[in-house]
């Protein structure tokens, strides 16, 4: 009989999930920091400036979201 070094319980779409809100998070990240940058270098674009950051956060939250759902739907 051969003994496994480590187990794995529990849900692997938990575990999936957690890898797969590193993309949104590293996206709202550049989102925000390019963002910044723009209103410093263009305060007077202030108001398209920050609603592209929204738009942009927007998506990139969507897509968290959707993520955190499907291991519910689709994991046994």
């Amino acid at each position: 009989m051969s003994q496994l070094a480590a187990e794995v319980s529990g849900s692997l779409g938990s575990i999936g999930y957690g890898l797969a809100a590193i993309g949104p998070g590293v996206g709202v990240g550049i989102i925000f920091g390019n963002g910044t940058q723009a209103l410093a270098r263009q305060p007077e674009a202030a108001g398209l400036i920050r609603a592209n950051q929204i738009l942009g956060f927007a998506f990139c939250e969507a897509l968290a979201l959707i993520g955190l759902v499907m291991p519910f739907v689709y994991g046994t």
